[in-house]
């Protein structure tokens, strides 16, 4: 196939605001290059480093990533730099059109590696300035071994369905429509998983637990009981937050957080907020996803009871009624302002990411039968129901 016969140059146009959502969980760089090298799209930029100092032509490839290519290989691998790079072939019928490729980071087991570059050599090779070529050197990220294996996972989803876009095109069986929905399914299941993973904590959460629980025992000694109650809820939310495995808890654990979170809001806000919770003992030995009540009560409050001068009232019960159970979230606020509302329902914002994110979150694990749903929003409050089978979840 001929350069400028490549599909991939008419794709080119629409790819970066296709991928934008999914693009801006990473800040490692990511490319697209057909198979002679010539870079047709950034979608994340490359370093300064890779780009002016090792390409030897605006927009061309690397040699390290041109005599890959040229062999046809994919996968990881270490360049002459000792940066760690990807490269991962966009195939139609077997055919390579082209590559998503980059990373151009260090590992920290590369990282050393860095320190080993002969700036000098470089500078004569390049003509270029010596602080030009340092400080492009001292730029380069060095990057945690589980953030490389997300970014991997990214380019791989991105390079996958390209290729599905390209072959449904070549073949015509399917509208836009169609191949769209199949790509958008693809990676939101992705960012759920991400999501939940949550592996790129900036604190030790070591750490943060020790102080709270350090800062509890000065309350105890102080004797601000309230004060000590608060952090050990606060500690308890946060260490159940961090439960980012992919397993079911039971409902009883996921009500016992949200008492702690509405006990915290409820110090908070003082007589402006009341809550009662109402689940059957028989209910709460079911499973649910975590983290799936929280947001909704959060909404709840945020959007409907602080906007009221007077406060309000959460409520939340459940019902076990025709192989399902159904969970409210019954506020008396100001329900959902059109604005939100709307987002929420907007499947391109990001604004309603959130409940959204919530909402598939339910329905991979259940069916699409089950989920979220706003079944009312109006001046006299809002009411969020929670809908899982029974016999598809078990007991404990």
């Amino acid at each position: 196939m001929k350069n400028t016969d490549n599909p991939l140059k008419k794709l080119a146009s629409t790819l970066y605001t296709r991928y934008s959502g999914i693009l801006s969980m990473s800040d490692i760089s990511l490319f697209m290059a057909d198979i002679n090298g010539n870079i047709i799209l950034e979608f994340i930029p490359s370093p300064d480093f890779c780009t002016h100092v090792c390409q030897e032509y605006a927009n061309v490839v690397c040699h390290d990533y041109k005599n890959r290519f040229k062999a046809g290989e994919e996968g990881s691998f270490v360049c002459r730099y000792g940066l760690e790079n990807i490269i991962l072939p966009i195939k139609v019928k077997e055919e390579t059109l082209g590559y998503i490729a980059g990373l151009q980071a260090y590992s920290q087991d590369t990282e050393y590696q860095k320190y080993m570059i002969d700036v000098q050599s470089l500078k004569n090779n390049k003509t270029l300035e010596l602080e030009y070529v340092a400080k492009g050197i001292a730029a380069l990220k060095t990057v945690e071994s589980n953030k490389i294996k997300i970014h991997e996972q990214l380019c791989w989803h991105i390079a996958k369905n390209i290729s599905i876009d390209l072959s449904e095109s070549a073949s015509n069986l399917n509208t836009d429509v169609a191949r769209l929905s199949i790509e958008r399914e693809i990676l939101m299941k992705k960012i759920i998983d991400l999501e939940a993973k949550n592996m790129s904590l900036i604190i030790n959460p070591h750490f943060l637990f020790n102080t709270l629980n350090c800062i509890a025992r000065i309350a105890y000694f102080e004797k601000s009981h309230t004060t000590e109650e608060l952090i050990y809820c606060l500690s308890d939310l946060l260490r159940y937050n961090l439960k980012q495995d992919d397993q079911l808890h039971t409902i009883a654990s996921e009500i016992d957080n949200i008492e702690k979170y509405l006990y915290i809001q409820k110090v908070r806000f003082k007589n402006r907020l009341e809550y009662d919770i109402d689940i059957p003992e028989k209910i709460k030995s079911y499973r649910i996803p975590n983290m799936v009540i929280q947001p909704i009560v959060e909404n709840s409050l945020i959007h409907g009871i602080t906007k009221k001068r007077d406060g309000g009232k959460i409520s939340i019960y459940a019902e076990e009624t025709k192989n399902v159970i159904i969970m409210y979230i019954s506020d008396n606020g100001n329900g959902f302002p059109k604005d939100v509302l709307a987002k929420i329902q907007q499947a391109e914002n990001k604004a309603g990411l959130g409940f959204r994110s919530t909402d598939i979150r339910l329905k991979r694990y259940f069916g699409e039968r089950y989920g979220l749903k706003i079944v009312k929003s109006d001046f006299s409050g809002s009411t969020v129901t929670i809908t899982i089978p029974i016999q598809a979840i078990g007991r404990c």
